[in-house]
């Protein structure tokens, strides 16, 4: 007997010696030291996307989701066009087959401004709801967000969260109810995201809020949905994913963005590329390629729909962690600014640059300008496009992608730059000012940029071809 116990001893001390000494399965807490950081740039990133769901006719399954949820008092949030259209439909089919109540808000602006919010604000507010549904493209589900956001945090001022320096930028602290989205286009990837998008109509510029707190609970790709988008409306849509991936890949690394916060809840959504980002933002790249071209010239390729709805949520997932540059960051005062501009088959009542135009109409420029930063990964993006780089000078990057991009735009019609929706380069100084405020995004350029760089791309942009 003793000579056993004293067998038994000898194997605890050997396994005690031996055991694993990491501070996630060691017996003892030992202390890692803080990593030093150098010049204040971060160190690390996360990824915050929302549950995904594809399938051709899953947004049948709604009306049994809010019912696992408890959900007693639902706000659908869609636009008047839409309200009339197949997703609105479906939807409203499984929110009164599984006898759901529901309030329809679809006063929604395409292009929403502050004032199209804080009244979809109010109305959420009055409704006291439980939920929210979100019907349509980056407009809707944008709107439903700040909805969600504010009836959550009612004695918050509107600029509280919205993006610095035009708004406080407040973190979000409170807890929002859960927000289904049901994407329409195939191009915000909202659904996927924490960022909504408006108009700041007295600066007469784009911001937003950006919070991985506001993104929805569950995005619904129901890609019969997209059957019914115009093409316009596909070849816009579509642009702003080739931008998501392209600007996001192109992106400052995350660890060479500053200041690192204090705390993680100060760490932006936007944090810059990393190896995550990255590999959604080339998957999707892949998909534009292919499909972008067959989706807009023909209503019945139901794959190539279907392939672009995926590269939407797919860019979203990329761009939503690692953020957009000069692109977008110049897009806001283009869609802000916008004088007579109507375009073919938005079927709206004012004055409009949709957004993915807005956005891609710089890409030639932008990207020939940042080229000169990490040039391998705009001659890989240019690959992707189609561009033959077998004899390519890595110093022409910017170039061959810029050249690229045009020959792609040219291919679907785009107008032809920035003169073509009615600016000229007396317009130049609004919109570099326009531009300015947009630190959030224009800071994850890979290549800082002056004032006077701002009015170059501009202007290099007025006319593409």
């Amino acid at each position: 007997m003793a000579a056993g116990r004293a067998r038994v001893s000898r194997l605890l001390r050997q396994l005690e010696r031996a055991a694993c000494r990491c501070p996630s399965h060691g017996h003892t807490y030992s202390q890692v030291p803080e990593r030093p950081t150098l010049g204040n740039t971060d160190y690390a990133f996360e990824m915050a996307i929302s549950n995904i769901r594809y399938g051709e006719g899953v947004t049948k399954e709604i009306g049994m989701d809010l019912q696992n949820l408890g959900a007693r008092r639902v706000c659908l949030m869609t636009d008047r066009n839409l309200s009339k259209l197949p997703p609105v439909n479906a939807v409203l089919n499984s929110l009164t087959k599984y006898g759901i109540n529901f309030q329809m808000y679809d006063n929604v602006r395409v292009e929403p401004t502050d004032q199209s919010f804080i009244d979809a604000i109010q109305f959420a507010k009055k409704g006291e709801f439980d939920a929210y549904v979100a019907v349509g493209g980056g407009s809707v589900i944008d709107t439903c967000k700040a909805a969600n956001l504010y009836a959550a945090s009612p004695s918050s001022e509107f600029l509280d969260y919205v993006n610095a320096p035009i708004g406080k930028g407040k973190p979000v602290t409170v807890p929002l109810k859960p927000l289904i989205a049901v994407p329409t286009t195939s191009g915000t990837g909202s659904e996927t995201t924490g960022v909504a998008i408006f108009d700041f109509k007295e600066l007469k510029v784009k911001t937003g809020i950006a919070s991985r707190a506001i993104k929805p609970t569950l995005g619904i790709i129901d890609p019969l949905h997209t059957l019914s988008m115009p093409e316009r409306i596909v070849a816009n849509s579509g642009f702003d994913v080739l931008c998501h991936a392209l600007e996001s890949y192109t992106a400052l690394p995350y660890n060479k963005r500053s200041p690192c916060p204090s705390n993680p809840i100060d760490r932006p959504a936007y944090q810059g590329s990393n190896p995550v980002s990255d590999v959604w933002a080339l998957h999707a790249l892949r998909i534009v390629a292919k499909y972008l071209k067959r989706a807009i010239r023909n209503p019945e390729d139901r794959e190539a729909r279907a392939n672009m709805h995926l590269a939407s949520a797919f860019a979203g997932i990329g761009f939503g962690n690692a953020g957009v540059h000069l692109c977008h960051g110049m897009s806001y005062p283009i869609s802000g600014l916008v004088k007579t501009y109507k375009p073919k088959d938005y079927n709206v009542d004012h004055s409009l640059v949709p957004h993915g135009l807005s956005v891609v109409l710089t890409s030639p420029a932008v990207f020939a300008f940042t080229a000169q930063i990490h040039p391998e990964r705009h001659l890989e993006a240019a690959e992707i496009l189609g561009a033959d780089i077998r004899t390519a000078r890595i110093k022409d990057a910017g170039l061959i992608l810029a050249d690229t991009l045009r020959k792609f735009l040219f291919d679907l019609n785009v107008d032809d730059g920035l003169a073509a929706i009615g600016y000229s380069k007396a317009d130049i100084p609004a919109l570099v000012k326009g531009t300015l405020p947009q630190e959030r995004v224009t800071k994850l350029s890979p290549r800082p940029q002056t004032e006077e760089d701002l009015s170059a791309l501009f202007e290099a942009s007025m006319k593409l071809y």
